[in-house]
Parts: C-alpha cells; structure tokens; sequence
C-alpha cells in the first residue's frame, strides 16, 4: 500500500494550540514564562515614531536660514503643542511682528540654521499585542512578543477576511448543507459568532454586518458576493487586514458547498462557548489558514499527531480545479508516477467524491481533513 504524508485542514475537538503573538518592532514583553493570559491580556507593547512634520520657519518668518537662531523660542527635544510659537521676528522698528507656530503636538527634533527649518517629530502611536486566546506562556521573545499555548477545540478554513475577533458560537441552521439566509440573521446575534450551512447569501452577509455579528463561519460563499461585500477583488495577497468589523471564515471553499458534516457536528458541539477567529489567509509561500479556537487550557493533554497519514479511507478535500473545494475519501494510492494533463509525471491519488465518482487527483493537491 501507498503511504505518504500531506499537511491538512485540520478540524480537532481536542488538541494543543500554539500562538506567537509578535510585536511589529522591537518593544517590551509585559508577562512572564508561565504565566496565565485572557484574549484580551496585553502581552506586549511599544511606540511606533510618530511623524516627522518640518515646518519652513524661516520663509514664514521672511528672514534668512542664518537668522534663524536668533528668532528661534523653543529648543531641541522641548514638547510643544498645537499653536506654540516656534520662532519670532520682528520689522519695521519692531513694531510689525510675524509668528511662526506649531502645527501639531509633539517634539522639537531639528532646528536646521542651513535650511531654516525646524522639525516637529509627532506623538508616537502605542502599538499593544494581545494573548488572543485563553492560556499559558510558554515562551519569551525577547523585545518581540511570547508564544501562548492552549488546549482546545481547533478548526482550520480554506480562506476567510477579516482579523481577530471573539465571540460566543450560535448555529443558525438545521442541516450543514442548509444556506444562511437573511431571514436567519436577526438583531440578538450582535457580538456572536454564527456558525453552519453550506453558504451565505449576500443579503444575510450584509444584514450581519449591519447588526454587529462578530464572525461568520460556513462551507462557503459566492465569490462575487465576497467581492461587491468587501468593495474590491481580493486578489491573491494575504488576507486579513480588510477594513471591516466582521470576520468571515469559509470551511470548504467557493460556491455552494456543504460543510463537512464532522466540522458542523464540532461547532454545534461548541455553541456558546466563546471562540477567538481570525480570517487571515495566504495561499502561496508561507501559508496562513482562517482559524476557529475554543480553548479549554486546563483540559488533559494527549497526543497529537501533527501530519496525518494519507491511506486508503483518509477523509480529504481537494484544493485545486476541476474538483476544488471538494470532500472525497481516499481509494487508491498508486505507487508509480502518472502523466497529468500538464504534461508533469507526479503521484495521483484516487478518491470518491461525495457524488459517488471516483476521481484521479494529484496528492498535492489535497489536503487532509485532520480529526
């Protein structure tokens, strides 16, 4: 028999789960090894350099770089504030007088006698990283953040928008393979999390917005829905930073397809339990999966395996055309190289879609549905 290994989503009602919660430079780490942290525990803070403004003193002034001096009223690494007067110079026997003030609250970095400026650095903008999920530090990065480990329930997507958000889980559908509608999305949803079906329409995307749900998982979504809902097409970069205030998690892919029935049974096991999401996505190098947590830390800790065998039975869902997004189960693993249409000569796989054909397909482009 055939064996291999392949990475895979993976949707795990028990496993460990390791974060690094990173600063995006250098800055202080504000919790110790061991320790333990909530969701919304900082873990770790720093000051980004606020903007450098330069102000034309000397051409406000009508006076010459070298003047400048002698006008000047403040000093280097003086605070100032909207409207301080910077530099002052008077004419006509003193009696005409020109100011040159502040434009915005900060520091004086440079006073420059060569070009007659003086420059005003702004306010530095405090930057704070979160635990994100309930657990323990585990490790220190020193200036940069920690690692944080949990134990709990883990389900990965295949893409999704939007950042970081928490919330309780409420199943909105009977059946995984039952679409959200608009009539499922009601005002009492705000700050949840709903989860189930086989996709969203447009309108029930839109009404959840509108109502403050905090994120939505499903199989899946029409892609020119996701796209007149964002304003833009999403392209191929990462994903996550999008300018909304709701986080969509896709579970199977594009279109209309079914949530796998074992990812529906999981989080209807987990409603009202609050869950930390996230639906930052990166397909190419370096991938990045929308994810699901529902930590429970002081759950016992087992093994976990982190590839999983690919062999006859393996659950899988297939990650590229002509069957992409869908779920299939391992038939077959020829041992010897095979042709594809490409003309390239790589190991295939056969497998049963849950249509009931049985379908070659390249074992890259697979991914195992982990339990």
């Amino acid at each position: 028999m055939g064996s291999a290994y392949t990475p895979g989503l993976k949707v795990s009602a028990s496993t460990t789960i390791r974060k690094a919660r990173r600063l995006p430079l250098k800055g202080d780490v504000v919790v110790k090894l061991g320790e333990e942290v909530q969701p919304d525990s900082v873990v770790a803070r720093t000051n980004i350099p606020g903007i450098l403004r330069t102000v034309r003193a000397s051409e406000r002034l009508s006076i010459e770089p070298e003047e400048l001096p002698a006008a000047v009223k403040v000093s280097q690494g003086q605070d100032v504030t909207h409207g301080t007067v910077l530099a002052e110079s008077r004419s006509f026997f003193g009696i005409f007088k020109s100011e040159c003030k502040a434009p915005v609250d900060g520091c004086v970095e440079i006073i420059n006698t060569t070009t007659g400026h003086i420059s005003i650095r702004e306010k530095p903008n405090p930057i704070e990283v979160s635990g994100y999920i309930q657990g323990s530090v585990v490790e220190i990065l020193p200036n940069e953040g920690v690692v944080i480990e949990t134990r709990g329930a883990f389900i990965q997507g295949i893409f999704g928008v939007g950042g970081e958000r928490r919330g309780a889980i409420r199943i909105v559908v009977q059946d995984p393979g039952e679409v959200i509608t608009a009539d499922h999305i009601r005002p009492e949803l705000a700050g949840l999390v709903i989860a189930g079906g086989s996709n969203i329409t447009a309108d029930a995307l839109r009404k959840a917005y509108e109502f403050g749900v905090a994120g939505i998982v499903v199989g899946a979504i029409i892609d020119r829905d996701l796209i007149d809902f964002l304003g833009y097409d999403i392209g191929v970069a990462i994903t996550g930073h999008e300018n909304i205030h709701m986080t969509l998690v896709l579970t199977e892919g594009f279109g209309e397809i079914r949530m796998a029935d074992r990812t529906f049974r999981l989080l209807k096991s987990l409603e009202g339990q609050i869950a930390s999401i996230n639906g930052a996505t990166q397909i190419r190098a370096g991938v990045i999966r929308p994810e699901v947590i529902v930590p429970h830390p002081h759950q016992i800790s087992g093994s976990d395996s982190e590839s999983a065998p690919l062999e006859i039975g393996t659950p899988i869902r297939v990650i590229r055309e002509p069957y992409f997004g869908q779920l299939a189960s391992v038939t077959e693993l020829p041992s010897e190289l095979q042709e594809i249409p490409s003309g390239a000569m790589v190991r295939v796989l056969l497998a049963r879609l849950q249509t009931g054909q049985v379908v070659v397909v390249p074992r890259a482009n697979v991914e195992i549905i982990e339990e």
